[in-house]
């Protein structure tokens, strides 16, 4: 039965790091439920005070990398808060507009759009904001993906 309560934990984990390419998948979620989940199903004494301040650290930094990348890539291609939204937007619909190119056509097109309409940019200035927002989501995915692997690990130090 403990392979069966592992085999649950590790699919959490999986639907977490599936969560960095479809955002609408709350992926800190995932990776909560599976520490609680071992908690409930084996023991709670491996988390002490120490490991669930790390743990909530590295949710913080999780939600401070999505936010930081994205707005560091409109910023530097020229965009405003605008871009940031629409690409956000972008973010969330475009997988469900177009399955497989459309987590990175999403927050392109968003950005695009929240410029041209909002601002009134140009269309040139507006794809570059677009490309910007693309290269914002890309080094977020890195960023947390980097932060879960090390969540995951030290979780698994501390329960193995």
């Amino acid at each position: 039965m403990e392979a069966v309560y592992w085999i649950i934990i590790g699919i959490l984990f999986a639907v977490a790091f599936i969560g960095l390419i479809y955002p609408i998948i709350p992926s800190v979620l995932f990776l909560l439920a599976g520490f609680l989940l071992y908690g409930v199903l084996f023991s709670f004494e491996p988390f002490n005070w120490l490991f669930w301040l790390i743990q909530g650290l590295f949710v913080v930094l999780l939600f401070a990398a999505d936010y930081i990348a994205n707005l560091i890539g409109i910023k530097k291609y020229g965009g405003s808060k605008a871009g940031v939204w629409g690409s956000t937007l972008g973010i969330l619909a475009g997988p469900f507009v177009i399955p497989i190119f459309g987590i990175l056509i999403g927050p392109f097109i968003g950005a695009i759009a929240a410029e041209l309409l909002v601002n009134r940019r140009s269309f040139n200035e507006s794809v570059k904001v677009g490309f910007g927002s693309v290269i914002g989501f890309i080094s977020s995915v890195v960023t947390k993906t980097i932060i879960q692997v090390i969540m995951v690990g030290y979780f698994l130090i501390v329960v193995l």
